[in-house]
């Protein structure tokens, strides 16, 4: 659901935003890369390494125990029960097609796999080793001999040859997110290398680390109608994995099960220690976030990430949470602010002008919703990498001054002589001035009030804008920014529509005005180019819902991804946010600094969380102590 805060159903959102260290796939889309900066000298060529790090050292040696931030003796046992909303159609996450149930991703395993509490580093799964030469241009990985599927097969280079090829047919992100490998090929017994068409690009041993990989024999085979697969449908029968977890029962469209697997061939890795403790994950789906909150008072859903400011300050005083049943908990973490906006399809003749966008915010009254829809608990977004170093502060100067120097010419003005700041509403006054601004721009930009409406000056046709949802709960929110555009004399529609409607419809860019956001990691890389990069904008399925086509935005990602040191990437970074936010592709929305989850109390955790996570239910285990003390809870 698109609540207050970007969310595309409760569970999967959860997975997403409590940034487990475990990479999860999610309705086709790869989580985004949590990995940061450059190493300040590069590993000598060849040297294989039990993981990669940008910094160049890792923080966990090769003989390291577990993470800091599980508890490596955490029991196994219980359910874990989770909301969704909308429904499902698919168990397979990774194609264009269908709707992915939540959490069917978790079957499978990566060559690597995250540290949340060290954000520039990955460590080897499938992979016991990795290495490079010092220009970047390759990267080969030495598979683990005790790697197996769940039929006990084992995994092989052929599988990761197989899988790279199936993703990047399957869905537009992966050909694009994957196009800087030009080849793979098996180079010994047990070894899989990665060629890749550029060099210099520090990032892609670590994106090719990510990689999912996937059974061969089993997408190659037949299912038990002896019809032959096909990767690229959609399908309910429940895959063959090779993670911590395989698919249990599957009831189409309500609930999901996925069960731990006991000789999970993983398990004793230090990479999962104290990891992956709950016996099954149950996913139950519900029609929209009113009901499934009511699931969660009901003791149906066990926790709950919170996305609405108007629940958690009203709808939790129930009896369960005066009594210590429920606990409520804001945990915050040190991840970069995601970018949550209304979106503007650039693609549409009547956003094309950029002063027509800068009038949309104006409109908005971010001030009036903050205090009586929100309960005062957000900031307004000013940066596309909020509270990090990443955001532009102040007027550019040194190294950054002299980046956007490189694009002066193809950037508003403003990027070099004022700091931006969004539109402030929040009363009756500020907000008629405001509108008046809008006026002006509406005109310069060659629109006329033509018999109370909005109208192109030339082709006289009016300005009709649809606000397109997936969810009912931002309904309040756009209502009253409605009001204020037709006082514009702009002729408004809001419409929500299913998740599976919304799906279709975002992928292939048919909308005027969506909810957006797109989450960023501390080292933004590769990823940029399908967020706002020219060769995206036209991509079936791509994440650049703006259609954004500037070469100076193109130039300032090529600047991130090819930059030789931390410093240089956080001035590029901050270029490319100052030129993004004064081109009003987006009104940008809110934030808070930490996740609201409630959660039924029979469930434990380690006393140190990660920084760039909650631990959420990739480190929790099931507590029977405390399950026994809750009143009508489940034994």
């Amino acid at each position: 659901m698109w609540h207050e805060r970007v969310a595309t159903n409760s569970a999967a959102n959860m997975k997403q935003s409590f940034r487990a260290a475990r990479t999860v796939i999610r309705s086709g889309v790869a989580c985004a890369i949590l990995i940061v900066v450059l190493a300040a000298a590069p590993v000598s060529a060849q040297q294989a390494r039990h993981g990669l790090s940008l910094f160049g050292a890792l923080k966990y040696p090769p003989t390291f125990r577990n993470f800091d931030y599980v508890n490596p003796a955490a029991p196994k046992g219980g359910t874990l029960r989770i909301g969704a909303t909308g429904t499902f159609d698919s168990l397979n996450p990774f194609i264009l097609k269908g709707t992915a149930a939540s959490l069917s991703g978790m079957i499978y395993d990566t060559l690597m796999a995250r540290a949340a509490d060290e954000p520039s580093a990955e460590y080897g799964l499938i992979a016991k080793s990795v290495s490079h030469p010092p220009d970047f241009s390759s990267a080969t990985f030495v598979l683990r001999d005790e790697a197996r599927w769940h039929d006990g097969q084992p995994i092989t280079p052929e599988d990761v040859i197989f899988s790279l090829k199936a993703l990047k047919d399957a869905h537009p992100r992966y050909a694009y997110y994957y196009a800087n490998i030009r080849e793979v090929k098996k180079t010994g017994r047990n070894e899989v290398t990665f060629y890749f068409n550029t060099k210099g690009n520090r990032e892609l041993p670590l994106i090719t680390g990510e990689l999912v990989v996937l059974p061969k024999h089993y997408w190659e085979g037949v299912n038990d109608k002896g019809e032959k697969r096909k990767f690229s449908a959609g399908t309910l029968e429940p895959p063959l994995g090779s993670g911590p977890y395989r698919i249990g029962t599957v009831r189409a469209g309500k609930s999901l099960t996925l069960e731990r697997v006991e000789n999970y061939w993983a398990k004793d890795l230090p990479i999962n220690a104290g990891r992956n403790n709950f016996d099954r994950l149950k996913v139950e789906y519900f029609r929209d976030a009113t009901i499934e909150l009511e699931a969660f008072k009901a003791d149906v859903v066990d926790v709950r990430s919170e996305n609405s400011a108007k629940n958690w300050a009203t709808a939790y005083d129930f009896p369960a949470a005066r009594r210590g049943d429920v606990i409520l908990e804001v945990i915050a973490t040190k991840n970069v602010a995601a970018m949550q906006a209304f979106v503007f399809n650039t693609r549409r003749a009547k956003f094309s002008d950029r002063r027509v966008r800068q009038a949309f915010n104006l409109a908005f009254d971010f001030e009036w919703a903050n205090k009586n829809l929100f309960y005062g608990q957000y900031k307004r977004l000013r940066s596309y990498f909020d509270n990090s170093e990443l955001a532009a502060t102040g007027l550019p100067q040194g190294k950054e001054l002299e980046i956007l120097s490189e694009v002066r010419a193809d950037v508003p003005a403003e990027v070099f002589t004022k700091v931006y700041e969004n539109p402030v509403n929040g009363d009756a006054g500020k907000l008629r001035r405001n509108l008046r601004k809008a006026r002006k721009l509406l005109n310069a930009a060659g629109w006329r009030i033509v018999k109370g409406a909005l109208s192109d000056a030339k082709s006289g046709e009016r300005m009709s804008v649809e606000f397109l949802l997936v969810s009912p709960a931002f309904e309040r929110i756009v209502l009253p920014f409605k009001k204020n555009l037709e006082r514009l004399g702009i002729e408004v529609s809001v419409r929500t529509v299913d998740v599976s409607q919304y799906r279709n419809r975002l992928d292939n860019f048919d909308y005027d005005i969506i909810v957006g956001g797109w989450g960023q990691s501390l080292s933004p890389g590769n990823e940029q180019r399908n967020y706002w990069g020219s060769a995206t904008a036209g991509r079936k399925g791509s994440r650049n819902y703006a259609g954004i086509k500037n070469k100076a935005i193109d130039h300032l990602i090529d600047r991130i991804i090819f930059a030789k040191d931390r410093a240089e990437l956080v001035a590029a970074t901050r270029a490319l946010d100052r030129v993004l936010i004064w081109n009003a592709y987006v009104i940008p929305n809110w934030y808070t600094k930490g996740e609201r989850i409630a959660r039924w109390n029979r469930f434990s955790m380690p006393a140190k969380r990660p920084d760039y996570g909650t631990g959420f239910f990739d480190t929790w285990w099931f507590d029977p102590a405390k399950a026994k003390s809750v009143k009508n809870g489940r034994s």
